[in-house]
């Protein structure tokens, strides 16, 4: 390699372009490497979108990077989020919580998720162990205040956050010290003949950008990794239902609390996410084409909420992945590399967890000049599938009351998602059932999984009993436990700060 700068060029700004930049950027610090980082952003691209949820990982992400959390909160009007509360999903008249903390971190005793196979056994919500349960239900912040006004945080565990992505990404490019920043369209790229590479980006007014390795930001464009690199698309429409989303802003309610979760309601083609800002409630109505058209899709959501909407777009949803997502000296990164229905809080969450893993297993190779994608496409796709899976999961549900519903029963479960519940018949889901993701990342694994299968009704009381009776004193000692944490938590919800009156404080 030359004795100067590696010089790397995220095509695409937005989230997951600075996301992509600023973990790049450490990665080279923590590796010794010396970087020269552009980005390539275009004011002219328009930002579609309302409202994103993201998972724990973005909390953790601003901490690696040394960015405040509370001015994140300040500039970018985010607020806090505990979980994600399914509405309807089971059936009409039901709803189930999934809390993102994990009580296993402080309940002492063995390894595992025995807490979960003691509610289970005892008819109990695995949820009840759970600080974040407590204050979803309370409309609570993390943080209760000492006298002296002095923020106390009420748990050792990370939450989340929703906000506004096209805001985020404008505080993230703030905190892009050192990167170079080009407002420009891409319009193509000159490739070396003998390797593929790209050797330089061509601007719309003809000017050529050169770097040594590049990073497909551009969304459902994908103008690099798929129009130059020869990327295909592998589709998970066969067994994730919907494929389309009318996102759309609803006000806030004068005085009303603001939620601290993610609201997914699930509706008669498909389901309603709300995710408030401190501004407003970014929602969408997530449905099939194939049972509803635009205008009934507006209307049926009209009819539910009991007010008229304005939607901004209505968009396709292609849900996939990329069949590689590193090809030669490209490597794709957010909605250029996969596109799930917004469930689970996958996008951001993929593109944090992918650029750390290229950041730390592969960015000092790249650097000096190796180039071998297998292990990190395989890794890549590996993370996608596991999402579809565990998204697909969601649909297992009671639910026949609409020609949609009936479909999704009869032909859209998938055969991993058959595979996990024979499994779980005669178990309670554990660690062990999942193989660990590379570098220890964050991945979708059995405390994701719990709450969604108790909420459907999957999980299995007798199996649970089975494991429990096994050892008597662990299930005392799990008793014990979930009663202590369960009244520990309620008290500790009873005196945290109120989410919008913390917000409102920022």
């Amino acid at each position: 390699m030359p004795d100067r700068p590696f010089r790397i060029t995220v095509v695409g700004g937005g989230t997951a372009g600075w996301l992509s930049a600023l973990i790049l950027r450490e990665g080279g610090k923590r590796a010794g490497l010396t970087l020269d980082l552009s980005v390539i952003e275009s004011t002219k691209v328009p930002t579609i979108g309302v409202g994103e949820g993201t998972t724990a990982v973005f909390r953790e992400m601003l901490r690696v990077l040394a960015l405040d959390e509370m001015e994140f909160l300040r500039a970018t009007g985010a607020t806090i989020k505990f979980g994600i509360r399914h509405k309807d999903w089971r059936h009409k008249g039901h709803h189930y919580d999934g809390p993102i903390d994990d009580p296993h971190r402080v309940a002492g005793g063995p390894a595992g998720n025995w807490l979960d196979r003691y509610c289970i056994a005892s008819g109990k919500s695995v949820t009840e162990p759970h600080l974040f349960a407590q204050l979803m239900r309370r409309n609570r912040s993390p943080y209760a205040r000492k006298t002296d006004g002095t923020l106390i945080p009420l748990g050792p565990f990370h939450h989340a956050f929703h906000f506004d992505q096209a805001k985020v990404g404008q505080w993230l490019r703030s905190k892009a010290g050192g990167i170079e920043h080009i407002d420009a369209l891409v319009e193509g790229a000159e490739r070396n003949p003998e390797t593929g590479h790209i050797r330089a980006l061509i601007l719309e007014d003809g000017a050529r950008h050169e770097a040594d390795f590049f990073v497909d930001c551009t969304g459902f464009r994908r103008a690099l990794i798929e129009t130059e690199m020869g990327a295909s698309w592998v589709g998970y429409g066969d067994r994730l239902p919907v494929n389309r989303a009318m996102p759309f802003w609803i006000d806030h309610q004068d005085g009303a609390e603001i939620a601290p979760y993610t609201l997914a309601w699930a509706q008669d083609a498909g389901w309603m996410w709300q995710i408030p800002t401190t501004e407003r409630i970014g929602c969408g109505y997530v449905y099939s084409d194939a049972f509803l058209t635009p205008d009934e899709a507006r209307a049926e959501i009209e009819a539910r909420l009991g007010h008229p909407i304005e939607p901004r777009n209505d968009i396709p949803i292609n849900a996939g992945r990329l069949d590689r997502a590193w090809i030669g000296n490209c490597v794709a990164a957010g909605l250029a590399q996969s596109f799930f229905e917004p469930l689970e809080a996958t996008s951001i969450h993929g593109t944090i967890v992918q650029m750390m893993l290229f950041a730390q297993r592969h960015l000092p190779e790249v650097a000096s000049g190796q180039f071998e994608p297998e292990a990190y496409n395989a890794d890549v796709a590996r993370q996608g599938d596991d999402f579809c899976t565990f998204i697909n999961m969601h649909y297992v549900s009671e639910r026949r009351d609409t020609p949609f519903w009936r479909h999704v029963a009869e032909t859209c479960i998938s055969d991993e998602v058959r595979d996990l519940l024979d499994k779980w018949r005669g178990k309670t889901p554990s660690r062990g059932d999942f193989a660990p993701f590379p570098a220890g990342l964050p991945h979708v694994e059995e405390q994701l999984y719990v709450p969604v299968l108790d909420g459907l009704g999957l999980t299995r009381r007798e199996a649970a009993k089975q494991e429990m009776s096994g050892d008597p004193r662990l299930r005392a000692h799990a008793r014990k436990v979930t009663e202590n944490l369960r009244s520990e938590y309620r008290r500790a919800a009873a005196q945290a700060i109120g989410h919008r009156a913390f917000l409102d404080a920022l």
